[in-house]
């Protein structure tokens, strides 16, 4: 590929990714850099959105967010996924340094077609992991362990990551990324995405205490 970096990873059970290229944008909450990453293998698209010196020993604000194009730009309220990216945007800035992974794996990694199609049967009655499930998928397709080399491209090794998701925390601390504080973020619930939350707290263990006294 043109202009692409090797990172390292592809050796040792992480996916190869390469670093293509960067530039600044300037969003409404401070002017980002954004970093354009492949995975080797397959060809699948990652970026990363970074703001100051990330290369020192202080744990970087950090949030690693899947893709959600029916939330993060239609502002679907079926989720939280576009709140929650903004609301992470919103506190690197204000800090002034810090970085969001955003990762290519739309509807839990089943594709954004296959996501609508599991929205219907949910519009039936399902919810999300029995929806994902009747399609044929397992109820969460994602991988994090390619944020290992995405990490390392920035010289980050420790982290302040906000989510509610603990196989985030686990996956990078098993690959050598130390999460020194998981700061919640829990932000727009609403009628239109109780299910999905409660959904998310009783099935796939994300802590939602403060919403339902659920999750670890």
């Amino acid at each position: 590929m043109q202009g692409s970096v090797d990172l390292p990873g592809g050796g040792t059970g992480v996916p190869a990714l390469d670093y293509v290229a960067s530039s600044r944008l300037p969003m409404p909450w401070a002017i980002f850099d954004i970093h354009a990453f492949v995975e080797r293998d397959t060809g699948k698209e990652h970026i990363a959105l970074s703001l100051g010196d990330l290369g020192t020993d202080e744990p970087v604000l950090a949030r690693i967010h899947s893709e959600c194009l029916t939330g993060d730009a239609l502002f679907s309220q079926r989720c939280d996924c576009g709140a929650q990216l903004e609301t992470a945007l919103q506190r690197i800035a204000h800090e002034g340094r810090g970085i969001l992974l955003y990762l290519r794996q739309e509807g839990r990694g089943i594709g954004l077609v296959n996501k609508i199609r599991a929205y219907q049967l949910q519009d039936q009655g399902a919810d999300t992991v029995e929806a994902n499930e009747r399609l044929g998928f397992p109820a969460d397709m994602r991988r994090y362990d390619f944020c290992k080399p995405m990490l390392d491209h920035f010289g980050v090794r420790r982290v302040r990551l906000m989510t509610n998701n603990p196989r985030k925390e686990r996956t990078l601390e098993a690959l050598g990324i130390e999460v020194t504080e998981h700061i919640p973020l829990q932000v727009n619930r609403n009628p239109y995405n109780e299910q999905y939350l409660r959904t998310k707290a009783r099935k796939l263990g994300h802590r939602f205490k403060e919403y339902f006294g659920e999750g670890p």
